[in-house]
């Protein structure tokens, strides 16, 4: 049966690299998948049912579960190593988030606007300082969170080359086993130092709060604090580059919107555009993975007590029931109801700060910078196909 499905997840289209893979489009809205390990989980294409799966807790989200559709070895091999929250059902899921909730409220994110603004003009200054073509992923956008998450996490940012060099072999769907292996055991080893250093001079930051508050009181050992650390090290930077600069990317190749949202100063148009944005794009495109506990029925179909269900969210944001002309980027849209964050108890918990970052980084690079523009062909641009997170692999650009 595995010789005729699909392989999953697919690549998106050269001539349309904004677009899910043109395949996706073309079946049922749930339908049966081979993925890399072999298995066949089922595939869930329509936007209601992605959210209908994801509201129900019968799915689980634990990948120890047999059936679990694990996104790649890499991951595999991350979660056997370091098991995350986001790899966990509530309640012990609830009561490990609470612990990081505080951090990503509104009122807080809102009081790191003014930090990330000076962050992001800094790098525009240097980067316009510098010679011409830039990289504008290496000069602006992976600087840009890296450097907002260190400093929420406590993690020193002169470490980045090294923790993002981690970070992209285990987000990358094709890392070697043993790279992966690797990978992981240096990242957690890394963070478990500091959670260490911050046992003896306790820090007002992320880490130091988990360590002061939640370890000490024993209600999180220390592989604990330095698994939800290196989640929140991973994701806080991984998501929020690869929407900067593939963001860019497809605001170059619409001009009117780039001039409307450069000339802007409504923050209404530029958080709409944000949500367009994040919709239009959907970079974590590999699908948000479940596994049934009970037999339950997704879109007419009977999925059956351990077997594996992905949500292509991807596919589910440009759902034309939900999105008229979904295929078209509308920063005037009305998009906040996407699932570039996922939906139900496990949407993505720093959705508020990855907002706040995008607002500031829209409303910012392309005012100061008006005559930005790609610095090479649009056909020469390297697509991130092969890594869980889309996105470019650099962004030449001029001005």
């Amino acid at each position: 049966m595995t010789e005729t499905l699909p392989a999953y997840p697919m690549t998106r289209a050269a001539k349309c690299p904004f677009d899910p893979p043109p395949q996706l489009r073309e079946v049922e809205p749930i339908s049966r998948v081979t993925i890399w390990d072999g298995s066949t989980p089922w595939l869930v294409t329509d936007y209601d049912a992605q959210r209908a799966v994801l509201s129900d807790q019968r799915f689980s989200a634990d990948s120890r579960i047999p059936g679990f559709p694990v996104q790649s070895a890499a991951v595999n091999i991350r979660r056997e190593r370091a098991r995350s929250f986001i790899a966990m059902d509530d309640p012990e899921h609830d009561r490990l988030r609470k612990m990081l909730t505080r951090n990503f409220m509104i009122k807080r994110v809102e009081a790191m606007r003014p930090r990330v603004q000076q962050i992001v003009d800094d790098l525009i200054d240097t980067m316009l300082a510098g010679p011409k073509p830039a990289d504008l992923v290496t000069d602006f956008a992976l600087p840009v969170p890296s450097l907002v998450i260190c400093e929420l996490l406590g993690v020193p940012y002169s470490d980045h080359e090294v923790f993002q060099e981690w970070s992209k072999k285990l987000v990358g769907r094709l890392t070697p086993r043993d790279e992966a292996v690797k990978a992981s055991e240096e990242l957690q080893e890394y963070l478990l130092g500091l959670v260490a250093a911050k046992e003896k001079e306790p820090t007002d930051d992320m880490i130091g709060r988990l360590v002061t508050d939640q370890l000490a009181a024993g209600e999180l050992t220390r592989d604990e604090v330095a698994a939800m650390a290196a989640l929140m090290l991973i994701a806080g930077h991984e998501t929020t580059a690869n929407m900067i600069g593939l963001g860019t990317l497809a605001l170059l190749e619409h001009p009117e919107q780039l001039a409307e949202l450069r000339e802007t100063e409504d923050p209404k148009l530029v958080a709409n555009a944000v949500e367009e944005l994040l919709r239009y794009l959907t970079i974590v495109h590999s699908g948000r993975r479940r596994v049934a506990t009970a037999d339950i029925e997704v879109a007419g179909q009977l999925v059956h007590a351990g077997e594996g269900i992905i949500l292509a969210n991807d596919v589910g944001n440009r759902d034309e029931t939900q999105f008229p002309e979904p295929d078209t980027l509308d920063i005037h849209r009305q998009a906040r109801h996407h699932m570039a964050f996922g939906f139900g108890v496990h949407q993505c918990l720093g959705q508020p700060l990855a907002r706040m970052e995008l607002q500031v980084v829209y409303s910012t690079l392309y005012r100061r910078i008006p005559t930005l523009a790609l610095a090479i062909p649009f056909e020469d641009v390297q697509f991130k196909h092969e890594m869980g997170v889309y996105g470019v692999h650099s962004l030449p650009v001029t001005w």
